[in-house]
């Protein structure tokens, strides 16, 4: 019954007119008393209640003494507030003030702690329609391999960038090189991840330190573009690796070092 007086809230009934209605559909007709046991609600708050619902057309009062309550049917009560939700959504439509493309730009805002960032990563993959591309550590991918898998086998195009080692069966996946200097780099593990060109997130999942895991979550086309490029480019390099390792080696020497070198220092 908890969820069914919460579903009630959400269209507008408080707490006690949720319990009264459900106790009068239990039983009716039934007399404000019957109703407080039935509701286990004080008996004047019952009556309080049963007043407001009968000025809400929701509880018909009886020409009798003492007075009993009859309530409307639920098809009538949900149908009434449909029709006033949709009326409300309607005139809502119409009467907000539109925002220009060229005046709107999509906020850039940070998710702070592991849980929350989990989450928010959890929620992109389950809301993507066509596309995930993502980087991320094998303690980050244990948390959403079932998602991802999900993801895939609603007919995504799903590709990843391992940066440890961790077995994946779906998708495509590029496995990095290189990570201890990537985690010297960047402090700490991190993830990058852009869902359908429309959404983004990147920054530090487990900080080296004691620092609280942070990132950055927006839907600003610019910067899900920039993450995607970031991922994207990390696949060119691993694909090219992986087909041309002799000549990279000759050119760059072991690891890269030789490219690493020449743009870094």
């Amino acid at each position: 019954m908890d969820e069914i007086v919460e579903k009630l809230k959400e269209i507008g009934l408080n707490e006690y007119q949720s319990k009264v209605y459900i106790a009068l559909l239990k039983k009716f007709p039934a007399t404000g008393y019957e109703i407080s046991k039935l509701a286990n609600i004080p008996q004047s708050r019952a009556y309080d209640t049963l007043k407001t619902l009968e000025n809400l057309h929701i509880a018909i009062p009886s020409n009798t003494k003492p007075v009993t309550y009859t309530p409307i049917k639920p098809k009538e009560l949900t149908k009434r507030y449909k029709r006033k939700i949709e009326s409300t959504i309607n005139f809502l439509e119409k009467k907000l003030p539109d925002i220009k493309e060229e005046d709107y730009t999509e906020p850039i805002l940070s998710i702070t702690g592991r849980t929350k960032i989990i989450d928010k990563i959890t929620e992109i993959i389950k809301n993507a329609k066509k596309t995930i591309f993502i980087s991320l550590f094998s303690q980050d991918y244990k948390y959403l391999e079932t998602h991802l898998l999900d993801a895939y086998n609603r007919g995504l195009d799903v590709k990843i960038v391992k940066y440890d080692s961790f077995i994946c069966n779906f998708g495509k996946s590029f496995q990095h090189s290189g990570i201890p200097m990537l985690e010297h780099y960047f402090n700490g593990k991190f993830v990058f991840l852009t869902a359908d060109n429309t959404e983004g997130i990147f920054g530090i999942t487990q900080p080296l330190k004691n620092d609280t895991p942070q990132v950055i979550w927006t839907k600003n086309s610019e910067i899900v573009f920039l993450i995607k490029a970031f991922t994207v480019h990390d696949m060119y390099m691993i694909d090219i690796e992986d087909n041309f390792p002799e000549q990279l080696r000759y050119f760059y020497g072991a690891g890269l070092k030789k490219l690493r070198d020449k743009i870094l220092h």
